[in-house]
């Protein structure tokens, strides 16, 4: 397929709503005009920053600026939904052509509209929350395919440091060295299989637990000096 395949079906959609339409003029691949209406439309057989290159820049002659590019595939929904999203805060309109489809071949999927940017209160309090809950910065940022220390891992590393160095006891005795009020939840959930009930109440640290510690060696060694500095006083 070639861009100049999306250029009639998206030609003969614009005649049919009484636009005049031109083909490559002053570099837009087209321009639909009626009255006093200037529409400019930038095709594309996919959606890159080349187009949003050049779609932004026709902003500044119409603010009726849209791109078209083929009808994507529902595999790339997903995908999609990101880029849509791109478009909107861009304030450019979308076009779906499906050139396969001999009668509706033109979807319009929004129109360039100004863009109401929402902030999502409850995302913005649990970032917040798990920025203020991790006491140090042990990730990468950027790095793909690691694990990511959470402020949960991090807890539950604290109460694993904890067994090791105290040996089996109470959830109510892990909480006198600040280890939280998830203290019991961690354990009985056993996540990471670091964490196993010796007794009714009673919890001790699985040999696994004791293995994957040795993976945050400053985490451990911050919270064996915790202990230490809280037994001694």
């Amino acid at each position: 397929m070639k861009e100049s395949d999306l250029f009639e079906p998206v030609k003969k959609y614009l005649e049919a709503g009484g636009y005049k339409v031109r083909a490559e003029v002053k570099n837009c691949d087209i321009t639909a005009t009626k009255d006093d209406e200037l529409i400019i439309i930038e095709l594309k057989l996919s959606a890159n920053l080349q187009l949003f290159i050049q779609a932004t820049d026709r902003q500044r002659i119409t603010d009726s600026v849209y791109v078209a590019i083929p009808k994507p595939s529902i595999r790339s929904k997903k995908h999609w939904k990101g880029i849509q999203h791109i478009l909107r805060r861009l304030e450019l309109g979308l076009i779906f052509v499906d050139v396969d489809n001999p009668v509706n071949p033109v979807k319009i999927v929004f129109h360039p509209i100004e863009f109401q940017r929402k902030k999502i209160s409850k995302r913005r309090k649990a970032i917040l929350k798990e920025v203020e809950n991790r006491s140090q910065n042990l990730n990468l940022g950027g790095s793909n395919k690691t694990k990511i220390v959470t402020a949960y891992r991090e807890n539950a590393i604290q109460i694993a440091v904890y067994l090791k160095e105290i040996g089996a006891t109470t959830p109510k005795k892990l909480r006198e060295y600040n280890s939280g009020k998830k203290t019991l939840s961690i354990l009985y959930s056993n996540f990471y299989s670091w964490f196993q009930r010796v007794d009714h109440g009673i919890y001790d640290i699985t040999a696994k637990g004791k293995s994957d510690l040795k993976k945050f060696p400053g985490l451990v060694k911050k919270y064996e000096k915790y202990l230490k500095e809280k037994s001694e006083s």
